[in-house]
C-alpha cells in the first residue's frame, strides 16, 4: 500500500497531525503515473501525410522559414508560448537548500500553475550547480527553446546577480518570481490598503521585517511607485540595517541602510503606517501594533505562520488593515495572482523583457480589479460571497476568473508602450475575446466552489457511509475542510474500513456516524418519515422499520428534519430507486414541476454541462424548457455565462418528426418564458460546438463560439453521450447534479470515484449555502 511506502520512507508507525497530508501528497505525485506533467501533441498524426508534415520532409519548410526570419519561430513552434521554470534548489519553499533534484516536484507544480491558470506551456529545468557563472551560462544557452524564463527558489543574494546577468545576456523575459511576483502582489495590496486608510504612498512610514530577495524587490517596486526611500526602515535577523553595519550586508540590502541609532524592530515601530513582513513567525508583537499610526496597514506574509496572527492584532487595535499569505484569513497575498497572467501578456506580444512599467501595470490591474463591482457571474462562482472593496477585500481572490481578462492586456499594452513588444497586438477586441474563452476552457471552474465551501462548512450526510469510496473521500473532505461529514452506517464497519484503508479519520471528531440501528433520534426521524409518507400507504410501524434499514430514506429525513444541510447518495444501488426516495421525502421546489439532472464534464477542450442525463426518460417540450432554465442558473453558479444548445438529429429544421419538433417547440417556449437566456436549436452536437459549422448552416445563430449547456431530447441520448465522452475524452465528471429539489440532495452513480464524491460534496455544500442566503 502507498501508506506502507510512506512509513518506510519516514520510519513512521503512526501519522502525526503535522504530517497528515504527506500520504495524500505522495500518492498524488506517484499515481496513476509519476509526476504532474506529460507532453501531448497538438497536431493529428494518424497517417503517412501527417507524419511527413510533422517531421521529414515537411518540417524542413518550417526550419528554413525560421532560419530566414527568426521571429517566425513564434508562428511555427511552441516557443512563443513556452516558459522554462528553472531552479538550482538553493531556497525551495520553506525547505531551504535541498538541492536541484529535490526541487523538481515544486518546479513541476509551478509549471502546472502556468498551464492551468493562463494556458502557458512550461517545462521545469533543474540546474545542478550553485556556481553563479555556470548557472548563468547554462540558462542563457536555452534562449532558442523558450519564450521566457521563470527563475524560482534561488537563494539571495545570488538570485539578484543571476537575474541581472541573464537579463543582460538574453533577449526574452527573465523573471524571478520569488522577487517580483511577490513584489507585484504586495504592491497591489499596499496600494489598496492605503486607499482604504486614506493615505498617500509618498507620505507613509514603512517598516520592513526581512531583507531577502522578496523583501528587497517589494521595496524596490514600492519606491518605483512613489514610496520615499528615506521613509523605509528594514530589519532582519541581525537587526536594523543601518549605515556601517557589517553583518550579512550586500549591495542589494545596503540600498536601504539608513543613518540611525535604532538597532531592533522594537526601536522603529512608533508611528509606522505600514508593516511589511517577509521574515519569520511571531516577530511582530501586540505592543508594536499598539504604537503604530492610526489606520495602520500590516502585511504579515511569513508562511505558514505569519509575523503576527490577525486575531492578536484585532485584540489591541480595531482600525488595523490586515493581510497575510494564508487562505484562511481575508486578504491573502498569493503570487498566483500575478505570475501566470504577467507572462501571458508578455508572451502574447513577444516581449523581450519584463520591465518596471509592465510590473506596475500588473500592480494597477490587480489593485483596480479589487475595487470593481463583481458581475453576477463572478459572485455566483464564489457561491454568493461578497466582493465589496474594503478592509477585508483589498486584493482579488486567487481564483477570480477576471484576473485572466484584466492583467494580460494591461501588461501587453505596457510592453508595447515601452518598445519591448516584438509582436504588437493589432486587434484588441479579438485578444480580449481569446482571454475570456480561455477562462471557460481552463477547467478551473471547481476552484471557487471549493473555496466557498471551506468558508462555512455544511453538514452533509452520506447515505452509503460504509462504502470504501465514500470513506476514502472523507479523508480529503476533512483535510481540506470542505464540509462536516455525517456517515450513515455501522460504526464498527466504518472504523474497520478506516483502519483497513490506513486513513486518519476519527469518529466523533472528524466525522459523525449515525447508526440506523442505534439512532438517538430514531423516534423523531420515524415520525418525520411517517408525516411525509402517511398518504402513500406508510404506517407508523412501517416508518420505524424503514428508519432502521433504508439509509437513503434516513439521509433524506435528516435533511428534511434539519439534522443535515444536504445529502449525497447513489454510490451503491440503482439511481432510479434513490430518485424515488428523494422525490417522496425531499420533494420538489414549489416553483418546479419536475426534477432533472445536469452532469458537468471537464475536458481538455473546455467545460460542458449536459442535461438531462439521469432522470426523465422522454421529457416533453415543456419539461425541457423548465429544466433548461434551471440548468442555466446552475451554470451561472459556476461563474460561466450559459450558452444553450438544444440538440437533435435535425439541424434547424432539416428533419420534421416528433423528436425534432419537440426540440423546436422547446426553443419557442424558452424564448417566450425566459427571453434573457442565450439559446439556439434544434441542431447537431457538432453544430452546437463549432461556430464555423453553425455560421455555414445558419448565419443568424443566437450565440457565438461553442455552446456550454447541451440539452438532449431524451435520456438515452444524454446518458449515452455523457458516458461515451467521459471515457473517450478522458473527461472529469462532476455530478450528476440533481436540480429542482426542495432541499439539497444529489444522487451519484456506482461509477463515481472518490474524487467525484469530493467534487459533489463541494457542490452540495455551496448549494446549501446559496439556499440559506
Amino acid at each position: 500500500m502507498p501508506y506502507a511506502n510512506l512509513q518506510r520512507l519516514g520510519g513512521l508507525t503512526t501519522m502525526s497531525d503535522k504530517d497528515k497530508l504527506d500520504q495524500a501528497a505522495l500518492d498524488y505525485h506517484r499515481y496513476p503515473k509519476p509526476g504532474k506533467l506529460e507532453i501531448t501533441p497538438t497536431k493529428n498524426m494518424v497517417n503517412q501525410r501527417d507524419l511527413a508534415l510533422a517531421y521529414s520532409p515537411g518540417v524542413a519548410a518550417a526550419s528554413l522559414a525560421i532560419a530566414a526570419d527568426p521571429s517566425t519561430a513564434a508562428d511555427y513552434t511552441t516557443r512563443g508560448n513556452l516558459v522554462a521554470v528553472i531552479s538550482n534548489g538553493t531556497a525551495v519553499l520553506g525547505l531551504g537548500a535541498i538541492g536541484a533534484l529535490a526541487s523538481k516536484p515544486v518546479m513541476e507544480g509551478k509549471a502546472v500553475l502556468f498551464k492551468k491558470f493562463a494556458g502557458v506551456n512550461a517545462f521545469d529545468i533543474e540546474v545542478d550547480t550553485t556556481d553563479v557563472d555556470r548557472f548563468v551560462d547554462a540558462v542563457s544557452l536555452l534562449e532558442p527553446t523558450f519564450g521566457g524564463i521563470n527563475l524560482e527558489d534561488i537563494k539571495a543574494p545570488e538570485c539578484f546577480e543571476i537575474e541581472r546577468r541573464l537579463k543582460e545576456k538574453m533577449n526574452i523575459p527573465v523573471f524571478h518570481d520569488d522577487q517580483h511576483g511577490t513584489a507585484i502582489c504586495v504592491a497591489a495590496a499596499i496600494r489598496n490598503g492605503l486607499r482604504v486608510a486614506g493615505k498617500n504612498i509618498a507620505d507613509v512610514k514603512l517598516v520592513c521585517s526581512g531583507a531577502g530577495a522578496a523583501a528587497i524587490s517589494c521595496l524596490n517596486l514600492l519606491v518605483e511607485m512613489g514610496l520615499k526611500k528615506e521613509n523605509v526602515t528594514v530589519n532582519d535577523r541581525f537587526g536594523i540595517i543601518y549605515k556601517g553595519r557589517v553583518e550579512e550586508m550586500n549591495p542589494y540590502n545596503s540600498a536601504y541602510a539608513i543613518e540611525t541609532d535604532a538597532r531592533t524592530l522594537d526601536d522603529v515601530m512608533d508611528g509606522a503606517d505600514v508593516f511589511l513582513g517577509l521574515s519569520a513567525p511571531r516577530v511582530l508583537k501586540q505592543e508594536h501594533v499598539k504604537r503604530m499610526a492610526p489606520n495602520p496597514l500590516i502585511l504579515a506574509l511569513a508562511n505558514p505562520e505569519p509575523e503576527i496572527r490577525p486575531e492578536l492584532v484585532h485584540e489591541v487595535r480595531d482600525d488595523v488593515i490586515m493581510a497575510t499569505g494564508r487562505s484562511d484569513y481575508p486578504n491573502q497575498v498569493n503570487n498566483v495572482l500575478c505570475f501566470p497572467f504577467l507572462f501571458r501578456g508578455a508572451l502574447d506580444v513577444g516581449a523581450t523583457e519584463i520591465n518596471e512599467a509592465m510590473k506596475v501595470a500588473a500592480v494597477q490591474a490587480i489593485a483596480d480589479l479589487a475595487t470593481k463591482e463583481a458581475s453576477d457571474v463572478v459572485v455566483s462562482a464564489y457561491g454568493g460571497a461578497s466582493f465589496k472593496f474594503g478592509r477585508e477585500y483589498l486584493i482579488p481572490k486567487p481564483f477570480d476568473p477576471r484576473l485572466m481578462t484584466i492583467i494580460p492586456p494591461r501588461v501587453a499594452k505596457a510592453a508595447m508602450d515601452t518598445g519591448v513588444a516584438t509582436r504588437p497586438i493589432q486587434d484588441w477586441d479579438a485578444y480580449q475575446q481569446s482571454l475570456e474563452a480561455f477562462v471557460f476552457r481552463s477547467g478551473m471552474v471547481m476552484k471557487p466552489v471549493f473555496e466557498r465551501a471551506r468558508q462555512d462548512p455544511q453538514r452533509i450526510v452520506f447515505a452509503e457511509g460504509e462504502s470504501q469510496r465514500v470513506i476514502t473521500a472523507m479523508q480529503i473532505l476533512v483535510d481540506d475542510g470542505i464540509c462536516k461529514p455525517i456517515l450513515i452506517g455501522n460504526p464498527e464497519i466504518i472504523q474497520h474500513n478506516i483502519n483497513n484503508y490506513n486513513l486518519r479519520l476519527k469518529i466523533g471528531e472528524d466525522i459523525e456516524v449515525v447508526d440506523p440501528r442505534n439512532n438517538p433520534n430514531y423516534e423523531r426521524h420515524a415520525d418525520v418519515y411517517y408525516q411525509a409518507m402517511c398518504r402513500e400507504g406508510v404506517t407508523p410501524a412501517y416508518a420505524k422499520r424503514v428508519m432502521t434499514s433504508r439509509t437513503t430514506q434516513l439521509a433524506a429525513v435528516m435533511v428534511r428534519a434539519g439534522d443535515a444541510d444536504a445529502l449525497i447518495c447513489g454510490v451503491e444501488g440503482n439511481y432510479a430507486s434513490h430518485l424515488h426516495y428523494i422525490e417522496a421525502i425531499i420533494g420538489m421546489h414549489p416553483r418546479v414541476k419536475h426534477l432533472s439532472a445536469v452532469t458537468m464534464l471537464i475536458l481538455t477542450k473546455g467545460t460542458y454541462f449536459l442535461t438531462d442525463t439521469h432522470v426523465v426518460v422522454n421529457p416533453t417540450a415543456d419539461q425541457i424548457a423548465e429544466s433548461t432554465e434551471i440548468a442555466s442558473r446552475l451554470v451561472q453558479n459556476f461563474g460561466i455565462k450559459p450558452q444553450v444548445a438544444l440538440l437533435s438529429h435535425s439541424n434547424f429544421g432539416s428533419r420534421r418528426d416528433e423528436s425534432s419538433n419537440k426540440m423546436r417547440t422547446a426553443l419557442e417556449l424558452i424564448r417566450e418564458r425566459y427571453p434573457d437566456l442565450v439559446v439556439e436549436g434544434e441542431m447537431h452536437a457538432d453544430t452546437a460546438l463549432s461556430e464555423e459549422i453553425r455560421e455555414r448552416l445558419f448565419k443568424d445563430s443566437g450565440f457565438k463560439g461553442a455552446a456550454n449547456l447541451l440539452v438532449f431530447p431524451d435520456l438515452d441520448a444524454a446518458n449515452i453521450s455523457y458516458n461515451m465522452v467521459k471515457m473517450l475524452g478522458d473527461g472529469l465528471p462532476v455530478g450528476p447534479i440533481l436540480i429542482g429539489t426542495n432541499h439539497p440532495a444529489h444522487i451519484l452513480t456506482e461509477s463515481t470515484t472518490p474524487r467525484g464524491i469530493v467534487n459533489m460534496a463541494a457542490v452540495a455544500a455551496v448549494d446549501s449555502l446559496m439556499r440559506k442566503r
